[in-house]
């Protein structure tokens, strides 16, 4: 398995995030983990099932299990992660939850342990994503629940090539800033591989708008989501790049009022633990109509 992600530099980030954000509570710089939790509390709350152990898996802070708890569908979250999670979510101070130690790349569960799994936001920053999703799979009880949000392809899109044409204008030369993001189809391809049954994978397109370039990466210092990778260059980025980078960034990607626009594709992933009450597809050969007749229009239905 290659190493992609400083798991030991992430977590040094996160924590230092998280920090600031408890200094400035008037600022919201977690608002992308909020905005996925707020989804994964809706999408729950439309499933007819209560969830007795549900797990919270990879999250630097306890507000997605904060969120989903208030949706009434489950009881109090296991945490399963690193370290101790933040609490910076609607009960700050109150929430001591229990915890399981256990690195990125694992769940840290017995088999059948759990029936619901959250992963909001974590997928992206695994070095063994197929791996994660067998343990997944293996860690929930029969017919129960995994949901994840994780940025897609096309997530800093917009950063990401600027900052490759001012690095190549000004030095000569290219590094990698901005971490790799798989695309809606793959995570797909990875549900089944992982043997999950009823897998689904939609994306929903993020826009958030900047003044600049810099406040941009303001955020995403804020929020935890600087570069990580393991290959990624030790020098900084030199300000002559970054002013560089901020002018080809205004002149491709602003709106007419001058802001610019970042791009954040969060892809929803749903899949359940087979059991034999699932639904399960026709076998071959058992239909009772022609497809043909079927999609006539006002056809025979005899």
């Amino acid at each position: 398995m290659d190493t992609l992600f400083d798991h030991s530099l992430l977590r040094q980030r996160h924590r230092r995030a998280l920090a600031a954000t408890r200094k400035q509570p008037a600022r919201d710089p977690q608002f992308l983990l909020r905005h996925v939790a707020t989804e994964l509390a809706e999408r729950l709350s439309m499933v007819e099932r209560h969830f007795a152990n549900p797990v919270l898996l990879h999250s630097a802070t306890t507000l997605p299990a904060d969120l989903l708890e208030a949706t009434g569908k489950t009881d109090r979250f296991l945490v399963v992660a690193p370290d101790r999670p933040e609490d910076i979510g609607p009960t700050a101070g109150t929430n001591s939850r229990e915890w399981v130690a256990a690195p990125p790349d694992e769940v840290g569960l017995n088999v059948a342990s759990a029936d619901l799994f959250i992963a909001p936001a974590t997928l992206h920053l695994v070095n063994d994503t197929p791996g994660l999703l067998i343990q997944v799979r293996r860690a929930l009880v029969p017919d129960g629940l995994f949901l994840a949000a994780v940025p897609g392809a096309g997530t800093l899109g917009e950063l990401r090539q600027s900052l490759l044409q001012a690095e190549s204008e000004v030095t000569g030369g290219v590094h990698s800033r901005i971490h790799p993001f798989a695309d809606v189809r793959d995570y797909g391809a990875l549900m089944q591989r992982a043997g999950f049954a009823l897998p689904v994978a939609d994306c929903e397109e993020l826009v958030v708008r900047y003044d600049n370039l810099f406040a941009l990466m303001q955020d995403l210092r804020a929020m935890g989501m600087t570069n990580a990778l393991v290959q990624r260059s030790r020098k900084p980025l030199s300000r002559r790049v970054l002013l560089r980078a901020a002018a080809i960034y205004a002149e491709r990607f602003a709106d007419p009022d001058g802001r610019i626009r970042a791009s954040f594709p969060m892809i929803h992933l749903s899949g359940w633990a087979p059991d034999a009450s699932q639904q399960q597809p026709l076998r071959p050969g058992s239909a009772k109509m022609r497809l043909a007749d079927a999609l006539r229009p006002g056809g025979d239905r005899k």
